[in-house]
């Protein structure tokens, strides 16, 4: 219960500390923290206008994408706490559950009968598709390593004690951050704030959602961003005491959400057709971990 208290919690500033972040850079003083927030509770205030062509596909699929990442969540720990749901396999579970939600969110594209919709949700579910190997080799790895299938008991037996380990560290809170701006439909691969239908991905598929339906989607993101920085912060508070754990995860927190508004600064999009390839490099990053856990093993030949 902690660890979904806390994720939620970091959640409402989360997105707030990105654009702030990107607005100090570029010299202008922005909106403040809680400004993306507030505009969600607007949308909650409104109703939601749904489409003639549209099914009830198309209304019940922000509410599952919502749930998705709520459960998705609830398998998260935080340092020594376990999620609120804890098994062997669990990071298995995460994985396919986030996919629900983004398989309902792509046929919800589809449901519109917009060809612009369509092409942006084919877009996703490439993106998705080529990210899915990254995550799994690199949680298997450490669930090589340690001998456990769960979040928690993954990272409360990981121990870096050398420097191979510090560089499997790093190596996997680089791929989860990129794993974290793919998933979240953020520079490099996409950007929020395009209004040009061809390059837009994400933008383009809730073209159609509006009110409540429309809230819900855009505080989704905030949760899979804070989902995220709390996998990242265990690999440095697992085995802290709690007094120390909270706020080490919120400060994890912080300076993801500052590495995720300075990415979005100064990387430059990519062109569509190098954005599968920019993808699928995060899987190399991946097999490097792999081959690191082989050589601390002392398996690796």
């Amino acid at each position: 219960m902690l660890s979904l208290a806390m994720i939620f919690l970091a959640s409402l500033f989360f997105t707030g500390i990105v654009i702030r972040t990107k607005s100090l850079v570029s010299g202008r003083k922005g909106p403040g923290i809680f400004q993306p927030l507030k505009d969600v509770v607007r949308l909650f205030k409104k109703g939601a206008v749904f489409s003639q062509t549209t099914s009830f596909i198309f209304q019940v699929a922000p509410s599952i994408y919502f749930a998705s990442v709520v459960m998705a969540i609830l398998v998260v720990p935080v340092g020594q706490s376990k999620g609120l749901i804890s098994f062997d396999g669990d990071f298995v579970f995460f994985a396919y559950i986030l996919a629900l939600g983004k398989f309902f969110s792509i046929i919800s594209a589809l449901d519109t009968g917009s060809s612009f919709e369509g092409m942006g949700a084919s877009r996703e579910a490439l993106f998705s598709m080529l990210a899915e190997p990254a995550f799994f080799i690199t949680m298997g790895s450490f669930a090589l390593l340690t001998g456990h299938t769960s979040f928690h008991a993954i990272f409360t037996a990981l121990h870096f004690g050398s420097y191979v380990s510090y560089a499997l560290g790093t190596l996997a809170t680089f791929v989860l951050i990129m794993i974290a701006m793919i998933e979240n439909s953020r520079m490099p691969i996409d950007d929020p704030k395009t209004h040009l239908e061809l390059t837009m991905i994400h933008e383009v598929m809730i073209l159609d959602n509006s009110g409540f339906d429309l809230g819900l989607i855009l505080y989704a993101t905030n949760l899979k961003f804070a989902m995220y920085g709390a996998i990242i912060a265990n690999f440095f508070i697992s085995n802290l005491p709690l007094a120390l754990a909270v706020p080490l995860f919120f400060a994890v927190q912080f300076f993801f959400a500052v590495i995720a508004g300075l990415l979005e600064s100064f990387a430059a999009r990519f062109r569509m057709a190098h954005n599968a390839e920019f993808i699928y490099t995060l899987t190399s990053f991946s097999l490097l971990i792999f081959f690191g856990v082989l050589l601390l093993m002392g398996k690796f030949i």
